[in-house]
């Protein structure tokens, strides 16, 4: 688990001054003399290093070494000291014993143990009515600070997490860019390519017998190389308004001009953006695709709406060995359909043509 810097300091920070507040309390046993003194010590140092290690391995999302031997250490050295030095001394030691409990335990087993262990302390520490504020004070130390240590612990695996899913979505942001980017430059600049290439070859084989035509032709391969270069721009902002009317225009200029015959109908609806621009990359690629892969004559391209949904119709009459829409070309409309809320299907038709049709919501 890839751990939040930050939040691991804060963390360190304020557990290893509880630790710190705890040991200073542990050193008072030196006022009952030197050996007293040097065997709180001692047993502070195991206490405040087992709590070390398991509270290392709790920031760093994961378990300590020899795990569960290593809290259960910290369990020993936490009550063995009630029987070596007088005056409860596993009250000094047990809210850090706490928090490693929550912490490795989970709620539903670690709770019941902390009530236990406020119970034994009240037993332990105890003496008449003239000591209860300090008992209590001992008492309420243990869920205070256990709590307060699973709480660090939890808020760094929170913003681990938080940072392993931003790392994702990044990720995510940075694949669906290059596969916009990829769709884009498939669907838009085929078209364009395709017209180029077609209207070169017509102006190369009009220059000796029809100079006019061949620089009309040549006009036309300019203004479509113009179009492409603003495709770039526009996939390199990200930016693709297209109109279905607009798109229908230029498909059936370009197909006039390349011999294919086009018809169009389309009904007069007003649709939603998304709807409007899946339906304009259908009559592209669909476009493309019969000048690309058909030797289609004829071309129709035909909306209508029915139950809330506008269905589009592009079809050809091109022979039944075209390869029709290639799978990428498909799957980028499926996509763009997917995304408006429609369907989008192509197959040939019984007649030898083919068909491409979309449905998107109105």
């Amino acid at each position: 688990m890839v751990v939040s810097s930050s939040a691991q300091r804060l963390a360190r920070v304020l557990i290893t001054g509880v630790s710190v507040v705890y040991s200073l309390i542990g050193l008072l046993y030196f006022m009952g003399g030197p050996a007293i003194g040097l065997l709180a010590a001692a047993v502070t140092v195991a206490v405040v290093s087992t709590h070390y290690v398991n509270m290392r391995a709790a920031l760093r999302g994961g378990r300590p070494p020899l795990f569960p031997a290593t809290p259960a250490l910290q369990a020993v050295v936490t009550y063995a000291g009630d029987y070596l030095l007088p005056s409860g001394w596993s009250s000094i030691a047990a809210p850090l014993l706490a928090g490693t409990l929550l912490v490795f335990l989970g709620l539903r087993w670690a709770v019941p143990l902390v009530v236990l262990m406020m119970l034994y302390e009240g037993a332990i520490m105890w003496i008449g009515p003239h000591y209860a504020v300090v008992t209590l004070f001992y008492v309420i130390a243990i869920p205070i600070t256990g709590s307060m240590i699973y709480v660090l612990v939890r808020l760094v695996r929170v913003a681990a997490e938080l940072e392993e899913a931003r790392a994702e979505l990044a990720d995510a942001a940075v694949l669906k860019e290059r596969l916009r980017i990829s769709r884009d430059l498939h669907d838009g600049l085929g078209r364009s390519l395709t017209a180029i290439a077609l209207k070169g070859d017509l102006a190369a084989r009009l220059m000796d017998r029809d100079p006019a035509s061949a620089r009309g032709e040549v006009g036309e391969l300019v203004r479509v190389a113009r179009e492409a270069a603003q495709d770039v721009r526009h996939v390199a902002r990200g930016y693709r308004a297209m109109s279905l009317s607009g798109e229908t225009d230029r498909a059936a200029a370009l197909l006039e001009s390349s011999g294919v015959s086009c018809q169009a109908h389309l009904a007069d609806v007003a649709l939603p953006r998304r709807a409007e621009e899946a339906l304009a990359w259908g009559v592209r690629e669909a476009v493309t695709n019969v000048l690309r892969h058909s030797r289609a004559t004829t071309c129709t391209i035909t909306t209508s709406l029915r139950d809330g949904r506008v269905r589009l119709e592009v079809a050809n009459d091109g022979s039944t060995g075209e390869p029709g829409v290639p799978g990428g070309g498909l799957t980028g409309l499926a996509e763009r359909a997917s995304q408006a809320g429609g369907t989008c299907a192509a197959a040939p038709t019984d007649g030898g043509g083919f068909l491409l049709a979309m449905e998107v919501p109105a």
